[in-house]
């Protein structure tokens, strides 16, 4: 029986999705991101080789597996092509394996010039964006001003829409933003001369996802940053502009609710943040250094250093009441094999009340004291261990703790970075 397989961060992202993908790719048919765009950082480590995908799925280093970009994806072509062009210097045939959705919204050098000249300009009310044009092309998607690759089939059309697009942006940088420019014609001969290459990789990315459900062939969906993060359900203004959230696999590739089956949710054995925004759980002290320091905390993407602290129940709690996990993977176990004492986040303080599920939003958030259970360290080595049998006692009590603590099962634990290092306490794909 084939099974839709969801994959999403649980936190704020960076939570180690690309590894969980790229290791039950090895038993799909297909691998779908279906929101965000080259704002996202996935790493793989596969025989101590590392790979950064920021667009195309991690399923692609697999031969054989389909890889698509959904409709829910915002698409710059230069940062396509460019990520194509590494992969296939190593090898991957990538024009062969990845497809695209015709709806993927383009971003454009003007929506990259404009995300900068805002971020400049909020000075201390930074959001933390990567500056790569994100947020200001779903502005423009959801305005239904926005280019389509689609468009990229009439390049008279697109020249068109593309000159009265960044003619609005150019305005607004200008006159609003007291920013430089985008010179329009050298865009759209850039943007026209991708065609060549992207035209042929189109395809109608919700049927083919049922052709191979009817095939009986196992798809994946793989989210990129955090439930947190969710434009909804996350703590605004400090999140992306996307739908992180199990529900953007559906409206992101375009397939119904009922067509996904599991949703498994990944979240670090500690928690970490990028950019601006609350985060209760912080340690802006020695363990806040170590944790950094030994989970080698640097963003993928944009190379900024990570915030980090104990695990956030509470957080985990409502990422799970907007997501419906079925099942939990636990990632970075090993980062805490040092310590004496782990903190765990069990509940928060707000204003004399007692919370278990993250109230929404930033500013009830930030106001939030945690409440913390502590539990013995284990201070014996996990790294790269692949049996469970093999993890110390008291970390095996750590899971059973977080499972009894958020009453959802642990499927599988990640003991380092390398695909291998791998515990599998439940078999997902068969």
């Amino acid at each position: 029986m084939s099974t839709n397989l969801v994959i999403i961060g649980a936190q704020w992202g960076d939570e180690g999705k690309g590894k969980i993908v790229d290791l039950l790719t090895e038993k799909a048919a297909a691998v779908v991101r279906f929101q965000g765009g080259h704002n996202a950082g996935h790493t793989l480590v596969i025989n101590g080789k590392k790979t950064v995908l920021h667009l195309i799925p991690s399923g692609i280093l697999h031969e054989g597996v389909v890889s698509y970009i959904g409709n829910g994806v915002v698409l710059c072509l230069r940062a396509l092509i460019k990520e194509m062009q590494a992969l296939q210097a190593e090898g991957v045939l990538v024009s062969e394996r990845l497809r695209i959705s015709p709806a993927c919204a383009l971003i454009l050098p003007s929506h990259i010039a404009l995300d900068q000249a805002r971020e400049a300009a909020r000075s201390e009310g930074k959001i933390g964006t990567t500056g790569r044009g994100i947020g200001p092309c779903y502005e423009d998607k959801v305005a239904r001003r926005g280019l389509r690759l689609a468009d990229l089939h009439n390049p008279d059309l697109f020249r068109r829409r593309i000159t009265e697009l960044m003619a609005y942006h150019n305005f607004l940088l200008e006159h609003y933003l007291q920013a430089e420019t985008v010179a329009v014609e050298p865009v759209i001969e850039e943007w026209l001369a991708y065609a060549e290459t992207v035209l042929p990789m189109i395809a109608d990315v919700s049927v083919e996802i049922e052709q191979h459900h009817q095939a009986g062939k196992h798809v994946i969906f793989e989210g990129a940053q955090g439930a947190m993060l969710d434009i909804d359900h996350g703590t605004y203004p400090y999140v992306t502009s996307s739908t992180t959230s199990s529900g953007g696999a559906a409206s992101g590739s375009g397939v119904g609710v009922h067509a996904l089956d599991y949703i498994l949710a990944i979240t670090k054995a500690y928690t970490t943040r990028v950019g601006s925004g609350p985060f209760p759980t912080e340690q802006l002290n020695d363990i806040g250094e170590h944790l950094g320091k030994v989970g080698q905390e640097i963003g993928a993407s944009t190379g900024r250093k990570r915030r980090c602290g104990w695990i956030d129940l509470p957080a985990l709690r409502r990422a799970h009441l907007n997501s419906s996990f079925d099942g939990l993977c636990i990632t970075k176990l090993d980062v805490l094999d040092e310590l004496e004492t782990v903190q765990v986040c069990t509940h928060y303080r707000l204003r004399g009340e007692l919370l278990s599920i993250a109230p929404l939003g930033a500013d009830d958030l930030a106001a939030c004291e945690p409440v913390y259970e502590s539990v013995p360290g284990w201070q014996s080595n996990t790294f790269g261990l692949r049996n469970e049998a093999e993890l110390p006692q008291k970390a095996r009590d750590y899971l059973a703790a977080l499972e009894q603590w958020l009453g959802l099962p642990i499927v599988i634990v990640s003991t380092g970075p390398d695909r291998q290092h791998t515990i599998i306490r439940k078999s997902l794909l068969k």
